[in-house]
Order: C-alpha cells, then structure tokens, then sequence
C-alpha cells in the first residue's frame, strides 16, 4: 500500500519529486490523472504514488475541484502522509491548491511551505523567492505565455490565493536550528497561521524545517517543488538516501531519440540550439497556426512532419535525434490573443500545439518501430502529458534524473520500457539536451 501521496500540477513536476524518492529506494510511479493512478494494477505495491492535476493554468475553481478530487483519490488508496507538489517558479494557483488538498485532509492538518530546491539554485530568503541568483520577477517566468508570476514575496503571493492565514518563518530561524524552527512554526500556529511559509537557501536548512516538523508531531502537508518531502519521508523512516542510479553502457547502434519540445523558454531555446549544431541531430519546424486552426489543416501539418522524418530514418543513416518544435523558431506568439481571436476557451491554442506533438511523435512511432526509438524527451509538463497520453501509457516508473528536475523514467502500459526524460523549460544550462540526449541512449542500453 502506498503511504506517501503528491498532487502535482503538471506531470513534469510530479516526476521531479518522484525522482528524489525513486533515488532513496522507494518503489515510484506518476500517474496522468487520479483514475489513471486508481485503476493501475500492481498500484498497492508501491511506496509513492504521485498523481498530476494538471490544474496549473486553470481558473481558481476548477483548480480546485482537480486538486481535490486527486487528494480524495490518494486517501482511497490508504496514503497516509501527503505532499502539494508546486512549481519551482510558484506558477499557477498554489494558494487555491493548499486549501483544496486541506479540505479533505482533517482540521488539525497545516501546510508548510518550502519553495526552495537548493539542487536547481531555487531558495527563498525573507519570502522572496531567487531563482539561480536572479529575483523571480526579473526571470522569463514572468512573462511565461500562460501562467506569468508577478509576485515576489511568496506570503503575499499565497495570501492573495488562499482562504487561509500565512504566516512566515524566516532564514535566521532555520540558520539558528531544529528547536528554533519548532518555536517558530508553533508562534505562527498560535497566531492561527495554517499555511507557514519557511525559508531555505540549502538542502541542510530543508532538513532542519523537516526535522523540526517531525519533532512537533503535526499533520504536516509537504508544499515544495521536492525536497521537503523527500526529507520529510527519510526523517519518518521511510526511505533510505539518495543516491544515483545511472547504467555503465550506452546503446546507440540505429536508434534515434525523439524530442518534442514543447517549451518556448530562452532556456529551451539555446539548449536546443546547442544540440543542433552536431549534424546529427536534425530540427523539424513545426507550424503552430495550422496546429491551433485544427482540423485538416493541423491533420495535413502533422502528417508533413511525421513523413519528412520517417524519410530520415530511410536514409541508411538515421539520425541521432530528431527534434519536432513549435515555438523556437519565428516570432512567439501570443496563445492568448491566438485563443480571443479565435473565440477559443482560455488554453485551447496551446492544449492543440501539444496534442499536435504527441499526434506527430505517436504517428511516428508506429511507423518506425519502436526498436529504432532509444527515448522520448519532452520539454513542457503539456507536451510530455500529450504524448504519453497518445501513446497510451499508464503511467512513468520514476529512476533518476541527468540534473534536478530533468527526470528520467520508463513508460508502462504501451511501449513498456521505453525511457523517457520530461524537462522544465527553465531547467539546465546551454548543455543540458545534449545531457539528456546522451543519457537517453545509456538508458536503451540498461540490462
């Protein structure tokens, strides 16, 4: 029976926590949706489950009900301790989030918030939350096409979505040590604070918060890109450390990686650039307008990239990856103005790039073979849900990451084995695909 259960609001980042307890032995797999995670066989064999909601873009109520109706899920399943997965960046509607997952909870039941993954240079100092040395408000998160963040001061950020007191527990508390944290968390409950956010600029400041939470004895929900619940779970006794879990040899005798990236991040944008400059990593520009326009217009946009690649795979030398973009060449559309214009629901453009990917990378692979494919990479928690979702997976088994938040998995269900690295757009330096490409091909060679 699984006794640690997440909610996240995009499946990349469920895979990121997934991946920290998959790396500390515990059996992990991330699930689609809640029903997904409900009717997986074999689901009562593992120690973590993590279920994406795929609610960060959505209006407040519907947030919610995702949230809420994942948690219920969970508890079905016999979770006993529960994380909210949030996005390193704070995207998304993380205070509707936290009340949804305590609602079904219990009363005594408080949410300590820890924003900082240390490993991707995320930490919080005095509420504010830097992202590699740099303000969250002066990142590209802020002008993120869907879910800009304009709030730096995460308490105030959280006040302004949840229902619920916040309180603060500052950096030279945690600095001071357990019994100070203790003190501190128990004066911001005694003020009626049941959302407490805390500061961490380490892992050795995340282990301090967990300790000082395992001391009080509380119904503690874990809200954190990670990190905490990870060292919440090895204070309690249920996993063991972390460590890598990489294979010695690489396979990459006629296999190809397949990559649809999804993100429209500079980051994403230079590390792709980056990967093309070796010839044998080809880039198919795919149209955006005609995937949002829909139709036969998307069908015939779709068949156009999956038949230009199929013919490089029948050349005698098949490409060493082969990378299906939307938004790293031409002028960034704006997917809002492209949803008005078009008298769509708000996210309808993107929802229809993504699905376009997945049908471009599905197609493909029937095509091919799935002998010829080494792995999947997918940057963009859509895109990697669409592609899946086309394939017909049931859900990622969880093993290591190339660097946090770059996670690497295998698939089950249909084209079971297969790995499979998901990216944050915002994750990595200018190396960072070529990283994974490489990784990708260790990963086909694993016995």
């Amino acid at each position: 029976m699984p006794i640690i259960g997440a909610v996240a609001d995009d499946l990349t980042g469920a895979t990121t926590t997934g991946v920290l307890l998959a790396r500390s032995k515990a059996q992990t797999a991330v699930f689609f949706n809640e029903e997904a995670a409900e009717k997986a066989k074999g689901a009562d064999e593992l120690d973590a489950i993590l279920v994406s909601s795929n609610s960060r873009p959505l209006p407040a109520d519907e947030a919610y009900e995702k949230v809420k109706s994942a948690t219920l899920a969970l508890k079905r399943m016999g979770v006993k301790y529960f994380s909210k997965r949030i996005d390193t960046t704070l995207r998304g509607g993380v205070g509707v989030e936290i009340d949804a997952m305590l609602d079904q909870i219990g009363e005594d039941a408080v949410a300590v918030v820890v924003p900082a993954m240390p490993q991707s240079r995320r930490i919080l100092v005095g509420g504010y939350s830097v992202i590699d040395g740099v303000a969250l408000i002066n990142t590209p998160v802020a002008k993120d096409v869907r879910t800009p963040v304009k709030e730096n001061y995460i308490p105030r950020l959280l006040a302004g979505q949840t229902r619920r007191q916040v309180g603060l527990v500052t950096l030279d508390k945690v600095l001071a040590g357990k019994e100070a944290v203790e003190k501190a968390l128990e004066e911001k409950r005694g003020e009626g604070c049941e959302v407490i956010v805390v500061d961490g600029i380490t892992l050795e400041d995340v282990e301090t918060i967990a300790k000082a939470c395992i001391a009080l004895k509380w119904n503690v929900v874990a809200v954190d890109p990670g990190p905490f619940t990870a060292k919440l779970a090895y204070e309690r006794g249920l996993i063991g450390v972390e460590e890598p879990n990489i294979p010695e040899t690489a396979n990459e005798e006629e296999k190809t990686v397949l990559i649809a990236a999804g993100s429209a991040t500079p980051v994403t944008k230079k590390q792709m650039e980056v990967l093309c400059e070796d010839e044998r990593h080809v880039r198919i520009s795919v149209e955006p307008i005609l995937l949002i326009n829909g139709g036969d217009e998307a069908v015939a946009e779709a068949e156009r990239a999956v038949e230009l690649a199929k013919e490089m795979f029948q050349e005698g030398s098949q490409p060493r990856a082969i990378l299906f973009e939307t938004a790293l060449h031409g002028e960034l559309l704006n997917l809002d103005e492209e949803d008005k214009k078009r008298g769509y629901a708000s996210g309808m453009s993107a929802n229809r790039i993504n699905a376009g990917l997945g049908t471009i990378i599905t197609k493909l692979m029937e095509r091919v073979g799935r002998d010829r494919i080494a792995g999947l990479y997918t940057t963009g928690g859509d895109t990697m849900v669409n592609v899946c979702y086309q394939l017909g997976v049931e859900c990622i088994q969880v093993m290591d990451y190339v660097i946090p938040q770059a996670d690497v998995g295998r698939l089950v269900g249909s084209y079971d084995g297969l790995p499979v690295v998901g990216k944050g757009g915002l994750t990595g330096n200018d190396h960072t695909a070529c990283d994974i490409v490489d990784r990708l091909f260790k990963e086909a060679g694993r016995k």
